[in-house]
């Protein structure tokens, strides 16, 4: 009788970018020990000695893989049969289901391409490979496998995320895939005590959340090491329990300690019943697996960088981890609206805390929790990184809400005439909206709070990532109520372009699925989608700063009651070049008439400001039509101006207050028709230097380019001095370029623009 090969469950480290090192390695084998899975296979593609020999282009045939890429198709494949036909049979094949990144994978395709190779493939499944995707990481349960493949499969193979600390998740329900798909097989050969079960992946991803907060609350350094204060007074214990090959489980379980009494929040009742309902659903079991397989991995004495690999998202973090040999401190200085992490929260109960709750700020919001990582917050950030075809319930509601909000903005246009009911209906999910942006702001802030820094730097790039762009498509959302001017451009033009708005379902393209590396940018990308300037995908190439931050700000239309504070911002930024000390008090409006008043009174539509736990510190101002624009400055602005301001007696050797009160007063050269014929719309920002490198500057710009190009806008200029570097620097990274032919309005100027 044949030999019956075991049922190979476990991971591949086959990804693109930074292979792990040894440290991580090992944290993974005692994850993959713990939870009974029994195989590691070392191939990461940017290990050269692994790739040495392969640098000649694969033909056609050799990149048979998956069914998709088979000639001319899986059971016709010349290639596969002579595989299948002339291969030992004890030599296995790796297969990738029906795509490179399957979303399901169905005993009928096994079957199918059982039958053409003559044996059991060992499936290599990239279901949560993130390495085609700089800006995706997946959190999702393992899904779209039945646990019944178990009998079906020489062995299932999981190419995982990058990132280890990503993979706690997928690993964790992968061997609760597992060990269902062993009991059935068990419960078909007719074993006694042997019960099938289903696998059902949101069970399975309520047991691994529960564990993982214990795991995420633990306090670790970014090399994994403990923290030092935590390691004073902890009781190590090395684990006991064990799964036999078969599944078969003996309870041993000492769970470490450390000096944090309470790293696991205590649950509220309904997540407590939820858990326990998984667990008696699914049959947990403590357990352990027998050892891994793997050679003798040798260890070298010095330490090896523990992070992951990287992409253009993390090539800043990268940096800092590898320079990093403590605790990677965040940069704290601003963050003046939430207490550091380990810090007291007055005021707040236990219940409160533990469901990530607490009194809010000045600014609206919640403060930050001691560091402490709740089961909430573990479930949104699933949500927001669930599948590579599938969005969380919450995310994809999330991005239906705003399409519908762009879609019906018409109910709140400048020139509604709407019933009332139906202006109050888009409000009220407006505010929604904004809310749960809102809550994903402060679940980044409760992150990177956290003192577990080996999961903040491997997960942070990319909740800052959506942190970002949220923070504009609130901006977006805010700024339609009231300012979509219909009359002047036909709405539907940018609107009617983004016909979908993702579901859960699979990409679709020209009519027959697609693999998912099509739509690269994620939850992000695709809000960046939905924005008017969604063609602009230079605006959206930001990278992480090279230091994790706490530092929160938000983007709102301007309100005439942000006034004052804009006209102080101002004289902060310019007072120090163009106004004397003597001055100040004389003319107290005079930097803020100069430089921002004519946008505020002509164009208050057009006008962003950038507010952080200090008030407002930068804003955005612009014009849609700047002929109109320049001619509203000559009939109104500019003769109020010289009423308010005397004109200086003096022809020669003014002071600087005396050349900002001549601005009023001096003739102003109009911008010629060959410039506003591409580039109707002007643009100026107003940050301090230290912000010009910083993506709170660029989001100001996102913001108003939205607002101008859903009006009608197709392109933007601005005037820059020649002599600042950071601002011209900014600017060309924003997509603009300089605009030789086209005259300066002032001497030591030039001219940027940029179509849209």
């Amino acid at each position: 009788m044949e030999k019956t090969l075991p049922f190979l469950c476990g991971i591949v480290e086959g990804f693109y970018g930074r292979p792990w090192s040894m440290e991580q390695r090992m944290v993974l084998f005692k994850w993959m020990q713990r939870w009974g899975l029994n195989v590691y296979m070392y191939g990461p593609k940017d290990d050269l000695k692994h790739r040495l020999l392969w640098r000649e282009t694969y033909s056609a045939e050799e990149s048979e893989y998956c069914s998709s890429l088979c000639y001319p198709s899986l059971s016709k494949s010349y290639y596969l049969k002579v595989i299948g036909n002339e291969l030992q049979p004890g030599i296995g094949i790796i297969w990738t289901g029906s795509t490179v990144i399957s979303k399901e994978i169905t005993p009928e395709s096994v079957e199918e391409v059982q039958v053409v190779i003559k044996r059991q493939p060992l499936i290599w499944d990239n279901l949560h490979a993130n390495d085609y995707a700089q800006r995706r990481v997946f959190l999702g349960p393992y899904k779209g496998r039945a646990s019944s493949l178990v009998s079906k499969l020489h062995g299932m193979l999981l190419n995982p995320n990058c990132e280890l600390e990503a993979n706690y998740l997928p690993i964790h329900t992968l061997a609760t895939w597992y060990r269902c798909g062993l009991r059935a097989t068990r419960s078909d050969d007719g074993e006694k005590g042997s019960e099938s079960r289903q696998y059902c992946p949101n069970e399975a991803l309520n047991l691994a959340l529960a564990d993982w907060v214990k795991e995420v609350n633990r306090p670790l350094c970014p090399s994994r090491q403990l923290l030092k204060e935590a390691k004073e007074g902890q009781v190590r214990s090395k684990p006991h329990d064990v799964v036999s090959q078969n599944g078969d489980v003996e309870p041993k379980t000492e769970k470490p300690s450390t000096s944090e009494s309470d790293l696991l929040p205590q649950s509220s009742s309904a997540k407590e019943l939820e858990v326990d309902k998984a667990k008696e659903s699914l049959g947990e079991e403590t357990h352990k697996a027998p050892k891994i397989d793997v050679g003798q991995p040798v260890v070298k004495s010095e330490k090896t960088s523990p992070f992951g690999p990287r992409d253009s998202l993390n090539d800043s973090t990268d940096k800092l981890r590898d320079q990093s040999t403590g605790t990677g401190d965040i940069d704290y200085q601003k963050s003046s609206d939430g207490p550091l992490p380990h810090a007291e929260v007055q005021g707040v109960s236990e219940q409160d805390r533990v469901e990530g709750k607490g009194p809010l700020s000045p600014q609206g919001r919640a403060p930050l929790l001691a560091g402490t990582l709740t089961l909430a917050n573990l479930q949104l950030m699933v949500d927001l990184f669930y599948l590579p075809y599938e969005h969380g319930e919450e995310t994809a509601g999330l991005l239906r809400e705003f399409h519908w909000l762009k879609a019906n903005s018409d109910f709140v246009s400048a020139n509604a005439k709407m019933e009332l009911k139906k202006g109050e209906e888009w409000r009220a999910r407006a505010s929604a909206f904004q809310l749960a942006c809102d809550r994903i702001d402060q679940l980044f802030r409760q992150f990177m709070s956290s003192s577990n820094r080996a999961i903040v730097y491997d997960l942070y790039p990319y909740l800052w990532d959506i942190r970002n762009t949220l923070v504009v498509a609130k901006a977006f959302v805010m700024w339609l109520d009231g300012r979509i001017e219909r009359d002047t451009y036909s709405f539907n033009s940018w609107m009617n372009c983004f016909q979908w708005c993702r579901t859960g379902s699979a990409p679709v393209v020209l009519g027959a699925e697609g693999e998912t590396w099509i739509y690269r940018g994620g939850i992000a990308g695709e809000f960046q989608m939905m924005l008017p300037v969604t063609s602009s995908n230079d605006l959206f190439n930001q990278p992480p700063p090279l230091f994790p931050t706490l530092k929160a700000y938000t983007i709102q239309p301007f309100l005439q009651e942000n006034k004052k504070a804009l006209y102080n911002m101002c004289r902060e930024l310019h007072s120090v070049k163009f106004l004397e000390k003597d001055q100040a008090n004389v003319y107290p409006d005079l930097i803020g008439d100069r430089f921002l008043g004519h946008f505020l009174a002509l164009s208050p539509d057009y006008c962003f400001i950038l507010e952080g736990e200090d008030g407002v510190s930068g804003c955005v101002a612009g014009a849609l039509e700047v002929r109109s624009f320049s001619k509203g400055c000559e009939a109104a602005w500019f003769p109020a101006m010289q009423e308010k301001y005397a004109k200086p007696t003096a022809l020669h050797n003014l002071t600087p207050t005396q050349e900002l009160i001549m601005f009023f007063h001096s003739k102003k050269p109009s911008f010629p028709d060959s410039l506003l014929y591409h580039f109707p719309s002007l643009l100026q920002l107003n940050v301090p230097p230290q912000m010009l490198d910083s993506s709170e500057a660029r989001n100001l710009v996102i913001c108003l380019m939205s607002a101008l190009k859903a009006n009608g806008s197709q392109g933007v200029f601005c005037e820059l001095k020649a002599s600042d570097k950071e601002q011209l620097e900014l600017h060309l990274s924003l997509g603009f370029l300089e605009l030789p032919g086209a005259e300066a309005s002032a001497p030591g100027t030039v001219i940027f623009g940029r179509l849209m």
